[in-house]
């Protein structure tokens, strides 16, 4: 493809952005660039680590808290990292919310609380990868950086028609896509393209009618622009198992536990439990302090969980730590163990656990 042509159907694109562009609290649309508004990057920062595998209607409302609350890297960097962990119960995937934690403390500390404008230095901070340093580099700061998510991807798959499945693709789509990349207005062509393969070029049906690019897309010429990109198949996620201890005080507040720091749902509020194994999980000595109600299940990255759920009753002891279960903030799966235990207590089962001291678990 000529790279004439190339150039030409990246200005139309910006042409459908400036008028098809989506709202979000973390971006400057183009009407207010036009005018001379720029994002602000500590934003920018924190909206692409929020998003990183979370969608965008989890995140807006999310986001627009952390904000208020931390408008700027030395805020974060001068808060609790525990404080942090619990407004991040429910986003999932919280090793981000630590790396994100000492990517503040970074900034404050090695540049004066200003997010670097570089994809080198963005690299270095912790938590940030080659796409997320990418997006801060192009949509904050206007960098010439490729910031190539996942819509992104299928939108440049179909339009070069790049047969190779990913992710063995990506270089060959990064390559095209270099082609093309303005030198100006870079973050914008990142937003657009997004914008694109969420509201266009979508996985499934894709709106050719209403692309800026069909009159040039290979995929679209093909007659089966749904077919691409493709991708390897995907190894099934193992099973683990666990159980879970939800018990309640006279007071009506549950035990929980902080996760260790490392790990999966590291430094997180929990219910105490056993490990998380693919054989049967170990309870024993749990008959004297509770009694089954049931399971829930939840997919990680790379697992899956059954976690049996054991509801019973306790009297606090010193150094443990109780919690109104109706709002603290725990991980998604926790809730879940939670709110399952909150049925059967409030459905009549209560009465059948007598108060019981909790036994300190190895």
């Amino acid at each position: 493809m000529a790279r004439e042509k190339l150039q030409t159907a990246a200005a139309r694109l910006l042409r459908w952005y400036g008028e098809n562009a989506r709202d979000f609290p973390w971006r400057v649309g183009p009407r207010a660039r036009a005018a001379g508004e720029r994002p602000d990057p500590f934003h920018v920062l924190l909206s692409e680590v929020m998003l990183q595998q979370t969608t965008v209607a989890t995140v807006a409302p999310r986001y627009v808290r952390f904000v208020a609350r931390w408008p700027h890297a030395a805020a974060l960097a001068a808060t609790p990292p525990e404080e942090l962990l619990a407004e991040w119960a429910g986003l999932g995937y919280y090793a981000r919310a630590r790396n994100l934690h000492a990517c503040a403390v970074a900034i404050v500390e090695r540049h004066a609380g200003v997010v670097p404008d570089t994809e080198d230095q963005l690299r270095a901070l912790p938590g940030i990868g080659p796409y997320t340093a990418a997006a801060i580099a192009a949509i904050a700061y206007d960098r010439r950086a490729l910031a190539i998510d996942g819509n992104v991807e299928r939108v440049a798959a179909r339009y070069f028609a790049i047969d190779a499945p990913l992710p063995a693709a990506k270089p060959l789509i990064s390559a095209r896509l270099d082609e093309i990349w303005p030198e100006r207005r870079a973050g914008e062509f990142a937003e657009e393209l997004m914008d694109l393969g969420a509201g266009v070029c979508t996985p499934r049906r894709p709106d050719c009618p209403r692309c800026p690019l069909r009159d040039d897309c290979a995929g679209a010429a093909s007659g089966d622009p749904a077919a691409l990109p493709r991708r390897a198949p995907k190894r099934e996620r193992p099973l683990r198992r666990g159980a879970a201890l939800a018990l309640f005080d006279e007071r009506g507040r549950v035990l929980l536990e902080r996760r260790p720091s490392r790990g999966l749902l590291g430094g997180m509020l929990a219910l105490p439990g056993t490990v998380w194994e693919p054989g049967e999980p170990d309870v024993d000595g749990w008959a004297a302090i509770a009694a089954p109600v049931g399971r829930v299940s939840h997919v990680f990255t790379h697992f899956r969980l059954d976690l049996d759920v054991h509801l019973g009753a306790a009297a606090p002891t010193p150094g443990e730590e109780w919690a109104d279960p109706l709002t603290v903030r725990l991980p998604t799966v926790m809730r879940k163990a939670l709110d399952l235990a909150l049925a059967a207590r409030d459905g009549g089962r209560r009465s059948a656990f007598p108060k019981m001291r909790v036994r300190k678990r190895s």
